[in-house]
């Protein structure tokens, strides 16, 4: 057993993105290693035991960077901020303990032609609800591990990226199968063959018909420990004016994107700082989308509501429109139960932040613009809804400085592809400090920066207003996903619980 944990390990720390060495492939051994602890487990404690442990050790190689905003900005000791990733890993971990509970038991129940599907249904599940569930954390989602390779996600236009996790995982469970069952490899088979299929069809095919538009993200990389210094506005917002003068130099531009809060000031005050973006914004006659902090006031007794916003300004300097971020990062930007539980944010920023209520598309001309700040792009829903508004352009503005030269900005970068693939559109994406990037609707990165560099990104899109498969069929699809996932988990418990499946596989 010992030895399929590790193997569960290792294929989520080289499947996953990391800056060192990542195997996309790698990530099956994840579901793979569960499903062979599954068969090999001695009864449902031990199935659920060693999965939540393999789960548990999986998730802390990957999420090894939670250590560095806790330690470096929220202040905590080191003694007290190391066990956050493995806190954090180990609560995911009952996800996993959980699957592989199932799959202990579905392996009594379903014959083996079947259970790769219930695998597969099982998963995607899974992921749903770590998605939904206590405020959601849908990072470590199984297809992202695809993303560096077009092709291979463009399954996720079809059934979303849970339903395209869902079926790796089935392929990975006829792999693990097929040793003793050799007919659990026709639906694995099926399925891989199916979706590789369809990714380079659809890649080979790709025509974009939407009209153009010229786009420039500005990476402004400023130092984290300086963004709230007051002293250091001036040369923030100089310097952002800097590089977007270096990238109007190269001609027109219909767009120019700004990361979150790269206006560390409240824009909606009337001040020398707003004064001198407007200026900008009207003297070169481009749209502007730039992060900042609002705020909604309030009589005494009462706080003003803090916000995490995206103001748009129109080529004439004035503002069009603007979005509040609506998912907040969890003890990052408030604190969940605050009212109840003595604990505080584990980073600094401005203050407490309330969620916005957001209804429509900013709009600049042709461009329809359908926000995403930061944490927002790894949760499907959330990029469903704004296309559902009318989006033809995706926008994700981020702030990745918190996590230093770590795994995240590249994972967070992988994950936000999905989002591009899953609703077909173009999708911008502007951070502080890397990676910005262009995304076509196949996933592929047009235009790129480097990580913790200055930078302005210029390249050009396509504004698209056709509809995917998943987006049409989204709630139903959300609906036939879950209800399968309840019905599949019911059955498998319901299932015998001798200590030994029909046929053991060796692991």
């Amino acid at each position: 057993m010992t030895m399929l944990v590790l193997l569960c390990a290792a294929g989520a720390w080289l499947g996953f993105a990391n800056p060192f060495l990542q195997v996309p492939p790698a990530a099956l051994l994840l579901p793979l290693g569960l499903l062979c602890i599954a068969a090999r487990a001695k009864g449902a404690k031990a199935a659920m035991k060693t999965g939540w442990l393999a789960g548990t050790l999986a998730g802390s190689g990957c999420l090894y960077w939670i250590y560095i905003p806790v330690q470096h900005y929220g202040n905590l000791p080191w003694y007290l901020a190391l066990p956050c990733p493995l806190l954090l890993a180990s609560a995911l971990g009952v996800y996993y303990g959980l699957f592989t509970l199932f799959m202990q038991r579905a392996l009594r129940r379903f014959s083996p032609l079947l259970v790769p599907l219930c695998a597969g249904f099982l998963w995607a599940g899974m992921e749903w609800c770590m998605g939904r569930l206590l405020t959601g954390f849908s990072w470590l989602t199984l297809s992202s591990s695809a993303a560096p390779w077009p092709w291979a996600v463009q399954g996720a236009s079809l059934i979303g990226a849970y339903g395209l996790s869902g079926a790796l995982a089935a392929v990975a469970a006829g792999l693990a199968l097929a040793s003793r069952h050799v007919q659990a490899l026709v639906p694995a088979l099926i399925l891989a063959a199916g979706l590789g299929f369809f990714g380079w069809q659809n890649v080979r095919q790709a025509d974009f018909q939407g009209p153009a538009a010229h786009v420039a993200l500005i990476q402004g990389n400023i130092d984290q420990s300086l963004k709230w210094d007051p002293e250091y506005q001036v040369a923030t917002v100089e310097k952002y004016a800097r590089l977007s003068a270096q990238a109007l130099e190269s001609g027109k531009l219909d767009l120019l994107v700004w990361p979150e809060t790269a206006l560390p000031f409240y824009f909606q005050e009337s001040s020398p700082l707003r004064d001198r973006v407007t200026g900008f914004v009207h003297a070169h006659g481009t749209a502007l989308l730039a992060g900042a902090p609002a705020y909604v006031p309030a009589t005494p007794p009462a706080v003003p509501q803090l916000l995490n916003r995206a103001y748009l300004l129109g080529p004439d300097g004035r503002e069009a429109g603007h979005y509040d971020k609506e998912h907040l990062v969890p003890f990052g930007e408030y604190v969940p139960l605050g009212q109840w539980l003595p604990l505080g944010k584990l980073v600094e920023s401005v203050g407490d932040f309330s969620s916005g209520h957001n209804e429509r598309a900013l709009t600049s001309g042709a461009i329809a613009l359908g926000t995403l700040v930061c944490y927002e792009g790894i949760f499907p829903e959330l990029a469903q809804r704004r296309v559902e508004q009318g989006a033809n352009l995706l926008v994700s503005i981020s702030n990745d400085a918190w996590f230093g030269d770590s795994s995240a900005p590249w994972q967070h970068l992988q994950l936000t592809i999905l989002r591009a693939v899953e609703q077909g559109r173009w999708l911008a994406r502007a951070t502080n400090t890397g990676v910005s990037l262009l995304i076509d609707p196949l996933g592929r990165i047009t235009a790129k920066s480097g990580l913790f560099v200055e930078a302005a990104v210029r390249g050009e899109v396509r504004l698209e207003s056709g509809t995917t498969f998943f987006h049409r069929t989204f709630r139903v699809q959300t609906w036939i996903l879950t209800g399968t996932a309840a019905l599949l988990a019911l059955a498998c418990l319901l299932a015998p619980a001798g200590t030994a499946p029909r046929r053991r596989l060796r692991g």
